[in-house]
């Protein structure tokens, strides 16, 4: 699946940590992941790539939030979990 090849590109192109995958709105998949804003781009961008090179998947929108606030992390699932600090 596209999320698995994305997921797993975005956590080996850069010093990032994967904090949440799951589903979003109208079906739609997130892919959520922390660190360093200049690693987290160029994750980002070879998460993009990877999903897109599977069949049928596509990429409907990314947003980048660099140095998120506490009120924004307590309503996002940006947050570390118990499981994701061990990798952080």
């Amino acid at each position: 699946s596209s999320i698995l090849a994305a997921a797993d590109a975005m956590v080996k192109a850069a010093r990032v940590t994967l904090v949440y995958y799951g589903i979003a709105e109208r079906g739609h998949f997130v892919v959520v992941v922390r660190g360093p804003t200049s690693e987290v781009y160029p994750s980002v961008q070879a998460g993009i790539e990877a999903a897109e090179k599977v069949y049928g998947g596509i990429v409907d929108s990314h947003y980048i939030v660099p140095n998120p606030p506490e009120n924004v992390e307590s309503v996002l699932p940006l947050s570390y979990t118990e499981i994701s600090e061990q990798f952080r």
